[in-house]
């Protein structure tokens, strides 16, 4: 297995919650470009990671989206949400979904660095909520690989995933297990969102979020097995992240200094684990806060203040960037 490793950013301010998008400023889409190259610093290539979240209400909303990414610059890791997970119930006809998946290959290639399709599908309120989120996902990485052979596009197609837990779709992976080649074969990648020392009860140690990392890792690489995947299939860190503010629940502060410890710590676990686990890529969630003035544990989750100031964690990435790639 190859040790090559790439770095990627969230480059945007909006993220989802359980209960919809945290949100505050409009995004400058100058900074952004000025912040990326900065971090690039002439030599690395920063690959942004952006979202479209498909239903049929918000399709002709999701390509006006995309039009203003790839304008910007911003369509490289591509990612399309299956759904609303706001709500409860839903008509949703498939085959739709699997044009707007081809239409987007169509229209957007030439900017495509990759494309993952759904998010967190085994995340049970979320899209793994979704009673038909297994067959949207394999039959739209299907579709999507099968559109970029005929088109002749080398575009690497993936799907994404959470860690196990409370919150986490129970069997998924042995459902997965249940859908046979060509799917496995058309996965060139699997995306995995981790937070380590976000949602936990109680602040980890360092050496507690170097070992959950890995732990992270390891469980993954098993139900990939479970699933009927090999080792050569590589892991893509696709969200990872560590928010400052007030915790709404414990009350403690979250500091900035916090922020780069942890930050660090995540980064070199992972980049040291990268040949033992098959990871070739770290993605940061992300670049700016959602709103710097709201304490929670969605809205403070960038290296960047909301007006675009930096936090220490900044300077941390661009070294980490230049030191790892």
């Amino acid at each position: 297995m190859s040790g090559k490793f790439s770095f990627g950013i969230y480059p945007l301010s909006a993220a989802g919650t359980p209960f919809g998008l945290a949100t505050g400023p409009a995004d400058d889409y100058k900074k952004v470009k000025a912040a990326l190259a900065d971090l690039n610093n002439g030599t690395a290539r920063l690959a942004p990671r952006v979202y479209l979240i498909y239903t049929p209400e918000w399709e002709k909303k999701m390509f006006a989206l995309a039009d203003r990414y790839r304008a910007a610059g911003l369509l490289g890791d591509l990612t399309i949400g299956c759904g609303n997970w706001t709500e409860l119930q839903e008509n949703f006809a498939l085959e739709h979904w699997y044009a707007f998946i081809r239409k987007i290959i169509e229209r957007y290639h030439a900017s495509l660095c990759s494309l993952q399709i759904t998010n967190e599908p085994n995340l049970s309120f979320m899209e793994g909520s979704k009673p038909y989120i297994l067959q949207a996902l394999t039959e739209g990485v299907l579709t999507a690989k099968q559109e970029c052979r005929k088109r002749g596009f080398s575009i690497p197609v993936g799907f994404g995933s959470v860690p196990d837990g409370p919150a986490a779709v129970p069997d998924f992976w042995n459902q997965l297990s249940g859908v046979k080649a060509p799917f496995q074969d058309a996965v060139d990648f699997v995306g995995h969102n981790v937070y380590v020392d976000v949602f936990e009860e109680r602040p980890l140690d360092l050496p507690e979020i170097s070992a959950a990392a890995e732990r992270a890792l390891r469980e993954l690489r098993n139900n990939l097995k479970t699933a009927g995947f090999t080792d050569n299939v590589p892991i893509r860190i696709t969200e990872n992240g560590w928010p400052t503010g007030k915790h709404p629940f414990t009350k403690l502060e979250r500091s900035y200094q916090r922020q780069s410890q942890v930050l660090e710590k995540v980064i070199r676990t992972i980049y040291s684990l990268r040949i033992q686990y098959h990871v070739s890529q770290y993605t940061l969630f992300g670049l700016r806060d959602a709103d710097t003035h709201k304490d929670d544990l969605f809205h403070q989750y960038g290296i960047l203040r909301d007006d675009y100031s930096p936090k220490p964690a900044y300077a941390l990435y661009k070294k980490l960037i230049q030191e790892l790639m």
